[in-house]
C-alpha cells in the first residue's frame, strides 16, 4: 500500500537568500518545496495540493458520488473540480478568475453573487445543485481576528448561495476559519441542514487554523 504523503520522508530543501527575495518569500518557497502535499499533488497530477482536502473530506463525509450535480466556488486552479470529476460527478466550476479546462466539466468566469451567473450555473447544471463546495480564502492580513471575519463573510455568501441553487437533501462544504465569530452562521445552518459537522483534513497544515464546516440534509 503507498504511504500517504504525510507519512512520506525525503531530504529538507533549503532555500538560499537571494538579492530581491524576502525572507517571507524565502520561508513560502521552502515550505513549498518541502511539502509533501505539494510533491503528491505534482505527481498525481492534482492542480494543487488542496486536492488531498476534498479527498480526505470525501473519505469521512461521502459527499461525493456518481452523476451528483456539484458546483465548486472559487475554483480556480481546478484541484477539487478534478477531485469531483474523477468521482464521475456532473461539476461546474466557478471563478473570477480564468481556469484552464478541467475535463469532463464546465466552467463559468463570474461573480457567484450576480443574479445573471447563478442563473447560467441551474443552466449548465439543467437544475439545482446536490452539493456545492467552496474553499474560498482571502488574502490574509496576518491578523487574526481581522483573517476570520473575511474568511466568514465569504462562507456565508457562499452559504447564501447555496440556500438558492441546492436540491433537498444536498450537502454544503466549506473552508472556515477558527475563531469565535462562527456561531451565527452555525445556527442557521442547524435549521437548514439535517446534520452540520466541523472536519480538519490531515492535509491541512498545522499551523493553519482553516476548518471546514460540511452540512447535510438540506431541508429546502
Amino acid at each position: 500500500m503507498a504511504k500517504s504523503p504525510a507519512k512520506q520522508r525525503g531530504l529538507t530543501v533549503q532555500v538560499r537568500a537571494v538579492a530581491g527575495r524576502s525572507i517571507k518569500s524565502r520561508e513560502w518557497l521552502q515550505r513549498q518545496l518541502n511539502d509533501p502535499y505539494v510533491q503528491a499533488a505534482q505527481k498525481a497530477g492534482w492542480r494543487s495540493r488542496a486536492a488531498f482536502k476534498l479527498i480526505q473530506l470525501d473519505e469521512k463525509f461521502h459527499l461525493l458520488k456518481p452523476g451528483l450535480r456539484v458546483v465548486d466556488l472559487g475554483a480556480a486552479p481546478g484541484g477539487w473540480m478534478q477531485v469531483a470529476a474523477a468521482k464521475g460527478c456532473r461539476v461546474v466550476g466557478l471563478d473570477l478568475l480564468e481556469i484552464d479546462p478541467v475535463p469532463g466539466t464546465l466552467i463559468l468566469q463570474g461573480d457567484f453573487q450576480d443574479e445573471a451567473v447563478e442563473r447560467a450555473v441551474l443552466d449548465a447544471m439543467a437544475g439545482p445543485a446536490d452539493l456545492v463546495l467552496s474553499d474560498m480564502a482571502p488574502n490574509t492580513t496576518g491578523h487574526g481576528p481581522t483573517d476570520h471575519l473575511r474568511i466568514m463573510g465569504l462562507a456565508e455568501i457562499a452559504l447564501d448561495f447555496a440556500e438558492r441553487v441546492l436540491e433537498p437533501g444536498g450537502a454544503f462544504a466549506a473552508k472556515v476559519f477558527q475563531g469565535g465569530s462562527e456561531a451565527a452562521m452555525l445556527v442557521r445552518l442547524r435549521a437548514r441542514f439535517a446534520t452540520v459537522k466541523h472536519a480538519k483534513p490531515a492535509a491541512s497544515r498545522k499551523d493553519s487554523s482553516e476548518l471546514y464546516v460540511v452540512a447535510t440534509g438540506f431541508r429546502g
